[in-house]
């Protein structure tokens, strides 16, 4: 028997930026609650965008 929660099962977010949805990692379990971004490419969008323009 496999251990562990079924792909399907798993918590999602929509990206604020691309706008779609994505899966819980391994690698954010700990950090689930901060993470925003489904990416590094989108979190650097978020940050060009939001630069004040002179």
């Amino acid at each position: 028997m496999p251990q562990g929660v079924a792909k399907a099962n798993l918590p999602t977010k929509v990206c604020p930026v691309c706008e779609r949805p994505f899966a819980w990692r391994k690698k954010w379990e700990r950090d689930w609650d901060n993470v925003v971004y489904c990416s590094d490419r989108c979190r650097r969008e978020s940050r060009k965008g939001s630069t004040p323009a002179s």
